[in-house]
């Protein structure tokens, strides 16, 4: 499609790739990303693949300035697709005006810009946080939203609000692509999870500690009330997910409105425990993983997994790679990393 995308947090794991696939499927990508949770190093790795350099602005979204610049030298931006934010869910239950400044005032320059310059279709990264403890798995999109169990889940939740509320205002084109664990890497192992500090999410951690990066691997908690006592998500490839985004905008493009719902699960659809996750690393990899249980984490879920019938009838997505894909996928980018770095 010639169509111009820009994608906000494009140097970021998610972005990054989503990036990749918006190229190869003939859309030109501007990017936004101001680099403080992400490095710039990614953009050879997305040049190498596509064989296109990728125009980035450096500035804060939550400054205004910044994100009307960006619209007044590419006023022919066709669609947004928002990544941007900060995303540990552990970092936000300790810095939590850290998070609603970043996450929510980026989200209402980008708003305010669509009003402004007339823009109509915004994709907005959302997450499976926002059903917080659900009452029944896997989670439809109809399920109640709860209580946040973290300030970040509660930035993505008014988001979600702030973005309805628009719509009803000003006619906004919009989805809400609520996804679960993504993990994984480009099978190129040119770009991939590449965490600033210490990692948060379960499968860099693992990798990490694979490689000998990490002494070890803490698994926190063995004593919730699941099969073998740790947490279960759903751990979707992060090509799957960049996949959808690309399908999602090219819906909003091509397809009335009546034809699509407005929010969309973005999951593999079935539970795997963290336990589970570390036994299946260690058969496919065929190495031994140090690892230690811990005290519970603060702000975790106990379980959640998701149904994602909606996004595959009407975006016309499909999963392409399976759990042990995405374990291998993100080892052999943890091993190039590693040699890249010697």
């Amino acid at each position: 499609m010639d169509k111009k995308v820009l994608v906000t947090g494009g140097c970021g794991y998610i972005g990054s790739h989503t990036v990749v696939d918006l190229i190869e499927n003939g859309f030109e990508v501007v990017v936004a990303d101001n680099l403080s949770r992400s490095n710039p190093v990614v953009f050879e790795g997305i040049e190498a693949i596509t064989g296109r350099k990728v125009e980035n602005f450096a500035g804060d979204l939550a400054e205004p300035a910044v994100v009307s610049a960006i619209f007044e030298k590419h006023p022919d931006i066709a669609g947004i697709i928002h990544f941007a934010a900060y995303k540990m869910v552990g970092e936000s239950v300790l810095e939590p005006y850290m998070y609603y400044r970043n996450n929510l005032n980026s989200l209402l320059n980008l708003l305010e810009a669509c009003k402004q310059f007339g823009l109509q279709n915004f994709v907005f990264s959302s997450s499976c946080s926002v059903y917080g403890n659900a009452d029944a798995l896997p989670v439809n999109e109809n399920a109640p939203i709860k209580d946040a169990e973290s300030p970040y889940a509660h930035t993505k939740q008014i988001g979600e609000q702030i973005i309805e509320q628009c719509n009803a205002a000003y006619d906004l084109n919009y989805m809400l692509l609520r996804y679960f664990n993504p993990a994984g890497a480009h099978p190129s192992a040119l770009i991939g999870e590449l965490p600033i500090d210490r990692p948060q999410n379960l499968v860099p951690y693992i990798t990490k500690t694979a490689t000998g990066e990490l002494e070890q691997l803490s698994i926190f908690g063995n004593d919730y009330p699941t099969e073998d006592g740790t947490c279960i998500r759903d751990y979707i490839h992060v090509m799957d997910i960049a996949a959808a985004h690309t399908a999602a905008l090219k819906t909003m493009l091509t397809k009335p409105s009546s034809e699509w719902s407005r929010v969309y699960n973005l999951g593999a659809g079935e539970g795997k425990s963290v336990l589970e996750a570390v036994q299946t690393f260690e058969k496919i990899n065929g190495i031994k993983l140090n690892y230690r249980f811990a005290e519970r984490r603060a702000g975790d879920v106990i379980a959640i997994y998701g149904d994602n019938k909606k996004a595959r009838e009407e975006l016309n997505w499909e999963l392409k790679y399976s759990f042990e894909d995405i374990l291998k996928s993100a080892y052999d980018w943890e091993v190039a990393l590693k040699e890249k770095n010697q």
